[in-house]
């Protein structure tokens, strides 16, 4: 496992806010413990300040709850309810990072992640994508995050339980976050 505290070649320091159009929070979670269902939620802000080295960056971002698509409205309503993310009362999603580290040919940013007024701290493993410039003159670099988180962690515990054994929702979350950030000047 590399050490180094140095940048990709290609990411230089400074600002990279998030473009929202272009970036999504996207989960899967295990139901009925024979299929996952899948969704995502928007990422409607962040920044990236990427410092002279790994250790001097840093990494924001706010998700928008209200926005969890599944592919199905009456699922979504209720993932939206008391019962899961009580989106009137927990308007919005945060992570804050509190360290960036190389792990490997990756890099694993550790903050902290607050859903449902619950923070908890996240390790997110991280792939450096590339840069680009796209057909407007914007410099681009591309980042895709994983990590897995517990529910129950968050304090969303809503559940039912199965004739055959089991419940209806797992408590093991996956978030794989694709966001395309842009250079300011």
């Amino acid at each position: 496992m590399s050490t180094t505290t140095t940048l990709p070649t290609e990411l230089t320091a400074g600002t990279w806010n998030i473009d929202p159009t272009h970036s999504e929070a996207a989960f899967s979670v295990r139901h009925a413990g024979i299929s996952k269902v899948r969704g995502s939620v928007a990422i409607t802000t962040g920044t990236i300040v990427v410092g002279e080295d790994l250790t001097a960056t840093s990494v924001t971002a706010t998700l928008d709850p209200t926005s969890i698509t599944t592919g199905d409205a009456n699922r979504d309503g209720h993932l939206k309810s008391a019962d899961f993310f009580d989106v009137e009362a927990f308007g919005q999603w945060t992570f804050a990072s509190t360290s960036v580290a190389p792990h490997g040919d990756d890099h694993v940013v550790t903050g902290d992640l607050t859903i449902h007024g619950v923070t908890k701290s996240v390790e997110l493993v991280t792939e450096f994508n590339g840069t680009a410039v796209d057909p407007y003159g914007n410099l681009r670099a591309g980042f895709t995050a994983t990590t897995t988180i517990s529910r129950k962690d968050f304090g969303i515990t809503w559940n039912t339980a199965l004739e055959t054994g089991g419940v209806l929702i797992s408590d093991k979350v996956v978030i794989t976050i694709e966001a395309s950030t842009i250079k300011q000047a």
